[in-house]
């Protein structure tokens, strides 16, 4: 039976779901922190879709399409009318399989339908938060022994949220003991964290002094008025380092106001006062600049040493607020390092401190091996190595005292999951990577380590959250579990999902055992999921020794997890001078493993079955090595629909805006050979038929060009091969272009009553491009294909839509400086005359006459009143181009004049005729 994903896809619904509420997915999203965030709204829509036929009546169609539409409405919204669709669809019940579930929302989607659904993971620390997500919420614990210690305060509700509240709360009472010696509290109420930096021997004077970034606490702010108290004028606070009485110290200094003193980590200029790359370490003693090579040597090198600079405090009337440590909490966290020197292993293999190794070439993922870590026992500060692993000991305590009175193994491993991840969230602000964030109106908080993504960050000044709460403390991170967990109970009866580890190229489940495969593989090189999460796993497998022993056990060299058979392209740094180490995620191993994964899932799903796969990128040619991944292993796509889901990507590259949901079906066999001619006359057709539903579909052009992929890939499958007419064969990517082309030529886009295609190609690029996507900001990557579908090298349009921030964006005609002559393109003539319009009527007639062109030339007229109607009225460009159409009998009238005057010259003396040069432009080259 033919499914609904390979005719129609929710697309407008998705892309409106994603953006915040129950279908943006951040409420699953806190249940365990990761780096790929896959929309629950996407993830339904293509279990939905991928599961439910399309009948052959209209009727019928729209019938379902109207009650998927309803359920993109909510995460449980029309169930009942769902399960019952989907059970009359498939009697013996339906499958679904996700080979690559990440933290398992697309397993999740399928669970909550109550459909039977499997997911396989590659990374245990992944493999866990699948399980926390699809698995354990799904299952009955009625049965289990009431837990031997704590007791949740509710009494009523889920039994899981009961027992994970117990657990985390008897984890909080017992590491507070544990910890509390560490931790003093001089005003018995206990400081909120701890301001540390890293000192370095000055290379001139020799003494020690620390490296920050910033000296500002708190910014001024006025406090209003409250029952309790007058209003405040905070004045804000900031301190700075000076060298001590003695000569030999540094002395802090804590005021009230703004800074005083520049920061010892700042931009520094050389001899010649130019400025030095990176930041310079300045040495409070001797004002010695030491550039950024030279501060990252010496911590390479083992000399750097921390120090606790300030205590974060709570003030009645200013809330947070900042004090020098007292002596007995300067002596606290020296005894912590202390007593970690002591700490027994949790194994003869399991060392207290992690001594997992952080692999060469991730200087770029894992940010602290730039400044000496070498394992992932080097991201903390002492006493915040201690308190985690307090904490491990803990959960595994409780795991044997639940198992001393009949706790299931299984409900053993839920709940030390949980608490788990409650450790991974506190590890996210726990670090040398986590630092001190003053904002607007007095506000502050501590920046977590993934703010470039997936990407550890590391910070010379780093702040150390307290025991006694407040954001990033186990209590806090205990209450956003709980909170979490309740708020995905399942509302409506679901099904647990079975999760596995193993890999995506060698999957355990049988042939042909899947209704459907669903599945969001990893996107080329823009997350290194391993390497990314090894710090948790350092931290999850002793959490959970007790629970689960075979989280530890790896074949990685390094101790951490293993990356073997990752389908990834790593992007290596650091590795220049590693000859013993060699990355294996290349792109060949990507291309070659993803070819074996989509054979593997082929296999595995039915002979009537559909393999859904959600990819995005914005680099054609990553999509045409995916494509010839799918070809190589006998599959053929047969509907691709766009959603606008995600914007960003790793270290804040504008990398994806729009995700293909994309249908596959197993080859046929005997499928002929194709001629390239005839294909291409076939993939035009196709596209042509379905622009009529797109449009009903409400997809507009931009999303129109993606969706072509279906069809010219569904039309290329249809043969075992394609040939040109020399017998060489066509790849599969280039019907892409084909089909894009299509789009354009179906939309029979006229510019005032000139088919768009009589244009020459530039100007028919620009105009293109213009329909579009207008002035906005566009994907870099999307250049790229327009050019492909418009002939043309990117060279011959790169200075049309140069590169901004985030994106690609049309040229404006002041910015441009072409050299105009009677051979410019219709886009360049008019760009001049935008730009010779603040210097008036005759500077723009001198740009038509350079042209050699007229009023009468109707290209250059049609083009230029459909730039200024598709632009906005307060664009530059666009006033300019309205002002040239109203004056432009005026400017026939000059041009005229001035051609008539010319001639008349010329038939008195010998004059060159050849229009002078009026407007240039100078390109830059990208």
């Amino acid at each position: 039976m033919t499914r609904m994903i390979e005719r129609w896809f929710p697309c407008a619904e998705v892309s409106e779901a994603t953006g915040a509420g129950w279908g943006s997915g951040n409420t699953e999203r806190g249940l365990f922190t990761w780096f790929a965030a896959r929309p629950t709204a996407q993830a339904k829509a293509a279990v939905i879709t991928s599961l439910l036929p399309w009948p052959d009546s209209e009727a019928e169609q729209r019938r379902l399409q109207a009650l998927v539409r309803r359920a993109m409405e909510g995460r449980y919204e029309a169930w009942d009318s769902l399960r019952r669709e989907v059970e009359m669809a498939w009697p013996d019940g339906p499958s679904v399989l996700d080979p690559f579930s990440g933290r398992g929302m697309i397993p999740l989607e399928a669970a909550r339908l109550g459909t039977r659904s499997e997911a396989v993971e590659y990374a245990p620390v992944a493999v866990l938060a699948s399980k926390l997500l699809t698995d354990f919420p799904f299952v009955d614990w009625s049965s289990e022994p009431d837990l031997p210690f704590g007791r949740s305060e509710r009494i009523t509700g889920s039994r899981l949220v009961r027992d994970v509240e117990a657990v985390l709360d008897e984890i909080s009472q017992r590491h507070a003991k544990a910890m509390g010696e560490f931790y003093p509290a001089p005003d018995g109420k206990g400081p909120w964290g701890y301001l540390w930096a890293v000192t370095l021997p000055c290379q001139e004077c020799g003494r020690r002094f620390p490296l920050f970034t910033n000296s500002a606490l708190r910014t001024p702010s006025v406090r209003r008025a409250t029952k309790a108290r007058a209003a405040i004028n905070d004045e804000g606070q900031a301190f700075y380092v000076r060298p001590s009485s003695d000569g030999e110290r540094f002395d802090v200094v804590v005021h009230a106001g703004g800074e005083r003193r520049p920061p010892t980590l700042a931009v520094a200029l050389d001899s010649d006062g130019r400025r030095i790359p990176g930041k310079s370490a300045i040495c409070v003693f001797c004002d010695h600049v030491h550039p950024v090579e030279v501060h990252r040597r010496l911590t390479n090198e083992g000399l750097g040493e921390d120090r606790l600079l300030l205590v974060a405090d709570f003030d009645k009337d200013l809330g947070k607020t900042f004090r020098l440590p007292e002596l007995e909490e300067i002596e606290a966290a020296q005894n912590a390092k202390q007593a970690l020197d002591n700490e027994p292993a949790f194994s003869p293999l399991l060392p207290a401190i992690p001594d997992e190794g952080i692999a060469p070439g991730n200087n770029n993922i894992v940010g602290p091996s730039i400044y000496g870590a070498r394992n992932y026992g080097d991201l903390c500060v002492p006493r915040q190595t201690l308190s985690f692993i307090r904490v491990a000991r803990i959960v595994n305590e409780l795991s044997r005292e639940m198992s001393e009175v009949g706790v299931s193994p299984r409900y053993r491993m839920a709940l030390a999951g949980y608490a788990s991840s409650t450790l991974v969230r506190q590890l996210r602000y726990s670090t040398r990577g986590a630092w001190l964030r003053s904002q607007d109106r007095g506000s502050i908080s501590v920046a977590g380590i993934f703010v470039n993504e997936g990407s550890l960050t590391y910070s010379y000044d780093s702040f150390e959250v307290g025991i006694n709460g407040g954001g990033g403390s186990w209590r806090s991170s205990a209450q956003q579990t709980i909170r979490t967990l309740e708020s995905l109970i399942p509302e409506r009866p679901g099904q647990p999902t079975r999760v596995e580890r193993g890999s995506a190229v060698r999957l355990p489940q049988a042939s042909k055992s899947f209704s459907a495969v669903v599945t969001d593989p990893p996107y080329d090189e823009m997350i290194a999921y391993a390497d990314s999460s090894d710090l948790f796993y350092a931290w999850v497998k002793r959490a959970m020794f007790v629970a689960d022993p075979s989280m530890a056990i790896t074949t990685d060299p390094f101790r951490a997890q293993e990356k073997a058979e990752e389908i990834i392209v790593k992007r290596a740094r650091g590795l220049a001078k590693r000859s013993d180490y060699t990355e294996h995620r290349t792109r060949e191993h990507y291309d070659t493993l993803m070819s074996q994964a989509f054979s593997e899932m082929r296999r595995v799903v039915s002979d009537d079955g559909v393999v859904t796969i959600v990819f995005g990128h914005g680099e054609p040619e990553v999509w045409r090595r995916l494509l010839g991944s799918i070809t190589q292993a006998e599959l053929v796509l047969t509907g691709s629909w766009p959603a606008r889901t995600e914007s960003g990507g790793q270290q804040g590259k504008a990398n994806i805006v729009s995700t293909l949901t994309m249908a596959c079906r197993p080859a046929p066999p005997g499928r002929p050979i194709g001629r390239a001619a005839a294909v291409e006359a076939e993939v035009k057709a196709e596209v042509a038929l379905r622009i009529d539903q797109w449009g009903r579909s409400g997809l507009a052009p931009t999303d129109m060009l993606m969706a072509s992929a279906g069809p010219a890939m569904e039309v290329v499958g249809r043969y075992s091969s394609v040939i040109n007419n020399k017998g060489i064969t066509v790849p599969p990517e280039t019907f892409l272009v084909v089909a894009r082309k299509a789009v354009q030529d179906a939309e029979a886009i006229e510019i005032d009553h000139l088919p768009l295609d009589t244009f020459d190609a530039r100007t028919r690029f620009a105009l293109w491009w213009i329909r579009l996507f207008g002035k906005g900001i566009a994907p870099k990557p999307e250049l790229r294909w327009q050019a492909l579908a418009s002939d043309m090298e990117l060279a011959q349009v790169r200075d049309l839509v140069p590169d901004v921030d985030k994106g690609c964006r049309f040229v404006s005609a002041k910015d441009v400086r072409h050299r105009v002559s009677s051979s410019s393109d219709v886009i360049d003539v008019a760009l001049g005359m935008a730009s010779a319009w603040r210097d008036g009527l005759d500077a723009v007639a001198g740009v038509l006459l350079a042209s050699e062109r007229d009023d009468q030339d109707s290209f250059l007229w049609a083009a230029i009143r459909f730039l200024s109607d598709r632009l906005p009225d307060a664009d530059p460009d666009a006033i300019a181009w309205s002002g040239i159409l109203r004056a432009k009998g005026g400017l026939a009238s000059t041009t005229r004049s001035v051609w008539a005057q010319r001639i008349a010259d010329r038939d008195q003396g010998d004059i060159d005729m050849r229009a002078p040069v009026l407007f240039e432009i100078e390109t830059e080259s990208k």
